[in-house]
């Protein structure tokens, strides 16, 4: 398929007795449709797609939000008029501060990507987490979702909930759809991680590591 590697991620799983590819829609569909969003995640479904890659944050209403920034991304949204959002208000638009309603009305799906030529433009916004797992459980009973709680100490407060009331919101809506052994939760904050531990010791986590980091080091933290 061409340009595979913006659509999709192979992760493989190694048990003792086999090895297998988990194939993952990244942030949906991102190679082809506007990641995070609705549409992205049905297209990767049709693809055939095992996994649904995403991140989430919340909004003032604490509503649980797909989005890969706690803020509308002037890369990829547009502001409340349909003009592009200039630099200098980078990060302005805070979810954490927003309703749902007000998310909705901003659009994320109409601006060209510089890195995605041939993602396909449509009108669309930042669905809840709610509206992905209805979507996909309709669409294909067995897919599973690898969710990434975005969460920083400097953004509690302020761009996120606390650890303990973000991974709640985000735990609540995973029992409400069903969905707890179909999804794994995974994250590059270690508080999040452990508060997953607390609240749901039997949920399936994964420590992420960034490109400055030292896993060792980070898991003797």
């Amino acid at each position: 398929m061409k340009n595979l590697s913006v659509l999709i991620l192979a992760i493989v799983v190694v048990s003792c007795n086999s090895k297998n590819i988990d194939i993952q829609g990244h942030r949906g569909c991102r190679g082809l449709m506007p990641e995070n969003t609705l549409p992205a995640f049905k297209k990767a479904i049709e693809l055939g797609v095992q996994t649904l890659e995403l991140d989430v944050a919340v909004s003032s209403d604490n509503v649980v939000i797909v989005s890969h920034e706690p803020f509308l991304s002037r890369t990829i949204c547009l502001d409340i008029e349909g003009n592009p959002i200039p630099k200098e208000d980078d990060m302005k638009y805070n979810l954490y501060q927003m309703t749902f309603d007000s998310i909705k009305q901003y659009d994320c799906g109409l601006k060209k990507h510089p890195r995605f030529p041939e993602q396909q433009k449509i009108k669309t916004y930042k669905p809840a987490l709610d509206e992905v797992f209805k979507l996909a459980k309709q669409l294909n009973p067995n897919i599973k979702f690898n969710i990434e709680i975005k969460a920083k100490p400097k953004y509690d407060g302020i761009y996120t909930p606390t650890p303990k009331a973000f991974v709640a919101l985000v735990l609540k809506v995973i029992e409400a759809n069903n969905a707890f052994a179909e999804t794994n939760l995974q994250s590059f904050d270690l508080r999040i991680l452990e508060e997953i531990k607390i609240q749901a010791p039997k949920m399936k986590v994964a420590i992420l590591v960034d490109e400055d980091e030292n896993i060792t080091k980070k898991l003797n933290n």
